[in-house]
């Protein structure tokens, strides 16, 4: 979670002013490492879980500032998000030993189901998942976006750095190739993120095991397979996350400079300084904040212990998947590391399983190996983090003893080495083998979140349309997480559970055919109706090299122009028969409305744009696809 009531200036005294702060705070706190003053002898874990709003249908619903007037607005433990789909919930810290997990899931699953009845109250629900399935691009709008002036200082300054569109690139089974505007792409992703208070003195081999423990549990628990459509990585939010706030310029990407989503570049050799120094030294500051705080070194100087507010602030636009954090609780300054590669969802059991595993692996590999810096090479980490996320259980992951191995076999290996972590703190041996079992019974049955959710989508495309089947996958995924039954116990989807034909054909973006065979205006007439005869279609969009829509025209202009034409038909131009600006619908307009145009121009086609740019064809033979769905009962 991040402040919200700050005043953001653009003025370039006001940047160099943060600066100075900044500097003046990453001094202070190796001053205070120096200083011996931070909290010891024991080791507390947090969390914070994001979710998603959906209405009836699972489609985002916007309505967080609605239902967090109904929670009662307490900002310590709910909080918004970027978007007006998602909501936030903080637990308080649990010291890292006995009961722990057990008092963790239970406080989880009581503020799951606060949140729930706070939405039913606006005709939506939550749902806990990495990315959800039925997001659409009509959903990036900036009017989905919370209205906070940290948000929009975020996205104004992010584009500002970023000078251009935003461009995604994510191969998977489907290939997704993009631009977009705005940051909220990041608000497509959800995790459940973990905070490990650590001592200045471990800092580094903890942060090291954590980096090596990541990868395992990443592949253990993917669930983000479907975004926008497409079937991508097992954990897409990491491919996706990292390029949907990339400010780095075409000249920093042609020099590989660091993206603000890394893994990171090397193993922490002595302190968190190697990260925090690194970290100001190498990214520009995005939101300038002055909250009139005296001077850390002055505080120190008195003694007293500084928030180091700007740090904290410009940490907070620096997203490493184990990132560093500094807090102060009645006094006393602590050191976290945040991890966030980890998903929300799909139970509460699911995601507490999956930090026992984390945090129990994490002790493990430093009692056995000590700093496993000295085992691994940090370019072998940094593949296993990427491949776990891409492939899931299925990825080839390097290993301390050299060698590589197969996911699912190698967190299965490391079981025991878990265990003894989790023992080693004192975790109560019910918890331990409660916890470790479910995520040893997920990985042998192969059903993570995101298989079950592919392995459903796949069967169901078969028989049904796309967005029925992303509709499906959603609300049987709510229906399985209110079960609260571990996934790796939820029955496979073979058809719809429910009827969804008629919320599945509202939207002309519902429909409309997104494969499509487009010209140019200077293309040859011949040319097109070879096209239009191989490919067996009756409409044809005319584009610009912009994407944007110039015409349209149809199988009977062409045999026309031919049939009249008194030039070599080698030299009839698309241009010179096609119909400029012709009727046009957006992604958003109902499909009665569509219906309704298309009668009243005697139309048999009608072209998709948004923003000008040509996004699919809705045509007559569509609506003979939905009626027969329709039908069907």
């Amino acid at each position: 979670m991040g402040r919200h009531d700050i005043d953001i200036s653009d003025s370039p005294e006001e940047l160099r002013r943060f600066e100075r702060r900044l500097i003046a705070d990453v001094d202070a706190l190796e001053r205070m490492i120096e200083m011996d003053v931070f909290e010891k002898g024991i080791t507390r874990i947090g969390l914070e879980q994001e979710f998603f709003l959906i209405d009836e249908h699972g489609r985002p619903a916007p309505r967080a500032m609605e239902v967090l007037d109904a929670l009662g607005g307490d900002g310590s433990v709910y909080q918004t998000e970027l978007a007006l789909f998602n909501i936030e919930v903080a637990l308080p810290p649990h010291e890292l030993t006995g009961d722990c997990f057990s008092r963790l899931e239970a406080t989880l699953r009581r503020e799951l189901g606060t949140i729930r009845a706070a939405a039913h109250k606006h005709g939506t629900d939550v749902l806990a998942i990495g990315i959800l399935p039925t997001l659409g691009w009509e959903h990036l709008t900036l009017d989905n976006m919370t209205p906070s002036p940290r948000y929009a200082a975020l996205n104004r300054r992010v584009t500002a750095m970023r000078q251009g569109e935003f461009r995604i690139h994510i191969r998977g089974t489907d290939i997704l190739h993009a631009t977009h505007d705005n940051v909220l792409l990041e608000a497509f992703n959800t995790s459940f993120q973990l905070h490990l208070q650590v001592t200045p003195q471990d800092f580094a081999k903890t942060y090291n095991a954590m980096q090596v423990a990541t990868s395992l549990a990443i592949a253990a628990s993917g669930n983000s397979p479907l975004l926008l459509g497409h079937r991508l990585w097992e954990e897409t939010r990491i491919a996706l996350f990292r390029q949907s706030v990339d400010t780095r310029t075409d000249p920093e990407l042609r020099r590989g400079s660091r993206p603000r989503v890394f893994f990171g570049d090397e193993w922490v050799k002595s302190s968190v300084l190697d990260l925090v120094q690194d970290d100001a030294a190498r990214f520009r500051v995005v939101l300038p904040v002055d909250d009139g705080e005296p001077m850390p070194g002055d505080v120190l100087d008195k003694g007293g212990i500084p928030n180091l507010s700007a740090l904290a602030l410009h940490n907070g636009t620096i997203y490493r998947w184990n990132r560093p954090c500094y807090g102060v609780v009645d006094g006393v300054p602590h050191l976290r590391i945040e991890n966030r590669p980890l998903p929300a969802g799909p139970t509460a059991v699911d995601s507490m399983a999956n930090a026992a595993y984390l945090y129990g692996l994490t002790y493990g590999l430093m009692s056995e190996y000590g700093d496993v810096a000295e085992r691994m090479a940090f370019h072998d980490c940094k593949a296993n983090f990427y491949n776990a996320a891409s492939t899931g259980l299925r990825a080839a992951l390097h290993w301390l003893d050299g060698r590589n191995h197969a996911a699912d076999e190698l967190i299965l290996y490391t079981m025991p080495l878990a265990s003894k972590g989790l023992r080693d703190l004192g975790v109560d041996e019910a918890d331990v083998n409660r916890l470790l079992d479910l995520v040893s019974d997920r990985v042998s049955s192969g059903q993570t979140g995101a298989r079950w959710m592919i392995d459903g989508y796949n069967r169901m495309r078969t028989v049904v349309p796309q967005d029925e089947a992303l509709q499906a996958v959603v609300l049987d995924y709510l229906d399985g997480q209110k079960s609260g039954r571990p996934v790796h116990e939820w029955d496979r989807m073979e058809m719809p559970s429910r009827d969804l034909r008629r919320s599945s054909y509202m939207r002309v973006g519902q429909i409309m055919s997104k494969d499509l065979i487009t010209v140019r205006e200077e293309d040859t007439v011949t040319l097109a109706e070879a096209m239009m005869r191989w490919e067996g279609i009756r409409h044809v969009p005319v584009e610009n090299a912009k994407g944007e829509l110039v015409g349209m025209f149809t199988l009977v202009d062409v045999v026309n122009a031919l049939r009249k034409s008194d030039v070599d038909n080698a030299e009839l131009a698309i241009g010179d028969i096609m119909h400029r600006d012709p009727v046009t619908v957006t992604p958003e307009t109902s499909t009665l409305d569509a219906i309704k145009l298309m009668r009243e121009h005697k139309l048999s086609a009608l072209p998709v744009v948004n923003a000008d740019k040509l996004e699919g064809i809705l045509t007559d033979s569509d609506f003979l696809v939905v009626a027969g769905r329709l039908l069907e009962p």
